[in-house]
């Protein structure tokens, strides 16, 4: 995407924005029992919205290991099941989104992913070290497909010879609630302290000389402090749910999209949906997501302050910059298509796995406590 000031109210370029590639396949012949873990929040919102009955881990002190629903509103067919009783369920599928639950769905189930029970694993972001060589956990694994959310992912892990393929996200449609009543730019991230450089967290300073930002998520009360910026120019909103969030976010005149290196933010697309425009930068799978009319992307700060002042002047072209996004992330991000994808992957997980499960009872791995005092513990964020 070309280095620009957003387009004038009266010259817009076409929208350019990638169209969604479906799954190619056939869905499921029923609804399925699928295991799954509750890791991030907004993905598995989408996730149980489809036809299958998922079952979700709880732990009696509830952790990253078993959060259970967490008191989500989510369908009744999402199901918390406490992991003592896990080895009762008839489960279908299996679908992994950490290293550590290969040997969670062995020990819990009595069943090993990939080979006594079918199993995708959903990986959920960029490759951190070594890039382009970072092999993924799964690379030598032929029995468990890696279901990338982006294609930027999928073409930078080395996947080895495990099979391949990409689900992008789908986002329950939060409606169109800009107003951009408010003279400052939305900014959503968790542990921006602790993550720094990788979601552009140095950068904000600069950013806050160019307009207010408000930012929201986890671990951002010590942010203004920790870049030296004044509360009024830098405000530390914290981890605020849906749909207040979203309520928050719609005042706003502009999204920020400040990560160098991360995957593709559900928050950037739940943005969209809502109607703000976006200003961010040309890194990983943003430049494929965000086209001309939905707002500015550049490598270069000042190119994105100048689009900062320009739509800081101008609230009409910020509103029509924001239906442009809106309409962008409907059609590429709608719930339906991310449930009928994730149908037709998990009917080809069950139609070519393992088709006679064997059960065993629960297994303790070397390392490993009682299900009560499980000692496995949670990989870094990231």
């Amino acid at each position: 995407m070309s280095a620009t000031a957003p387009p004038t109210s009266t010259a817009r370029p076409p929208e350019v924005a990638s169209p969604r590639a479906p799954v190619v396949g056939e869905a499921a012949a029923r609804p399925l029992r699928v295991l799954v873990w509750h890791v991030h929040g907004s993905w598995t919102t989408a996730f149980v919205q489809g036809r299958h009955h998922v079952l979700l881990p709880r732990t009696p002190d509830p952790g990253p290991w078993g959060l259970g629903r967490a008191d989500r509103d989510w369908p009744e067919r999402a199901v918390e099941v406490p992991v003592q009783d896990l080895h009762g369920q008839d489960v279908d599928v299996v679908v992994l989104q950490r290293p550590e639950e290969l040997e969670l769905a062995a020990r819990w189930l009595g069943r090993e992913p990939g080979r006594d029970v079918p199993a995708v694993y959903v990986e959920h972001n960029t490759p951190r070290h070594h890039v382009p060589d970072t092999r993924h956990p799964l690379a030598d694994r032929t029995d468990i497909p890696i279901a990338h959310v982006t294609h930027f992912n999928r073409l930078l892990w080395d996947s080895g010879r495990a099979p391949t393929l990409v689900v992008e996200h789908g986002v329950p449609d939060p409606g169109h609630r800009y107003s951009g009543e408010l003279d400052a730019a939305a900014v959503v991230v968790n542990e921006p302290v602790r993550r720094g450089r990788v979601t552009g967290t140095d950068l904000l300073a600069d950013f806050a000389r160019t307009i207010p930002l408000h930012v929201f998520g986890l671990g951002t009360t010590t942010l203004p402090d920790h870049l030296g910026v004044a509360p009024d120019r830098l405000r530390a909103l914290g981890d605020v749910r849906e749909p207040r969030l979203h309520e928050e976010m719609a005042r706003r005149r502009l999204y920020l999209h400040p990560p160098r290196w991360t995957s593709l933010g559900l928050a950037l697309i739940e943005a969209m949906m809502l109607g703000l425009p976006v200003v961010g930068f040309a890194c990983t799978e943003a430049v494929e997501v965000v086209p001309p009319t939905a707002g500015v992307l550049s490598t270069r700060p000042d190119v994105l302050a100048d689009a900062v002042r320009g739509l800081r002047a101008d609230p009409e072209l910020a509103r029509a910059l924001g239906a442009g996004a809106r309409r962008t992330a409907l059609a590429r991000f709608g719930v339906d298509a991310f449930t009928r994808d994730w149908d037709r992957v998990l009917g080809a997980a069950v139609a070519e796995g393992p088709r006679r499960p064997r059960r065993s009872g629960p297994r303790t791995c070397a390392g490993s406590t009682t299900d009560s005092g499980t000692t496995v513990h949670a990989p870094p964020a990231g």
